[in-house]
């Protein structure tokens, strides 16, 4: 589970007073945390990829903010963060594997973006960024 490994890494990042590393994976920590209490039992390895892509989807946009403010010290750390967050997630795909994967589940030329996206979210949770599948969807469809 990813709780388990967000444990250990966050031991090993209070040993070593890696005070970024430490503040992120307590972060995540806490929202696993909340999330599983909220739910009453052990989320599921789906769950965890949701709420961690949750948190790069955060994190992605604190990075956006910094970099329109030119906050060099931010961006840096913004970057770290995020890079620590992905460690956390399986593979992604990339826009091809994506397309083809989409193609085998019938998302053809002409159908509604709607009825493609039903298709695409179950199929490529936590596989693939949202932004990217609505993309490449999009570029399918038409």
């Amino acid at each position: 589970m990813l709780k388990d490994q967000v444990f250990a890494q966050l031991k090993v990042a209070m040993k070593e007073k890696d005070v970024v590393a430490k503040g992120v994976l307590q972060l995540v920590k806490s929202a696993l945390d909340a999330a599983e209490k909220e739910k009453g039992t052990a989320l599921t390895e789906a769950e965890e990829i949701a709420i961690i892509n949750r948190e790069v989807k955060q994190t992605n946009q604190a990075l956006e903010g910094a970099q329109a403010a030119g906050r060099v010290d931010l961006i840096e750390k913004e970057e770290t963060k995020l890079a620590l967050l992905k460690s956390f997630l399986p593979k992604q795909l990339s826009e091809e594997e994506i397309a083809e994967a989409l193609t085998e589940a019938g998302v053809l030329a002409g159908m509604s973006m709607g009825d493609a996206m039903k298709i695409a979210k179950p199929l490529l949770a936590g596989k693939a960024e949202g932004a990217l599948i609505s993309k490449v969807v999009k570029s399918l469809i038409s």
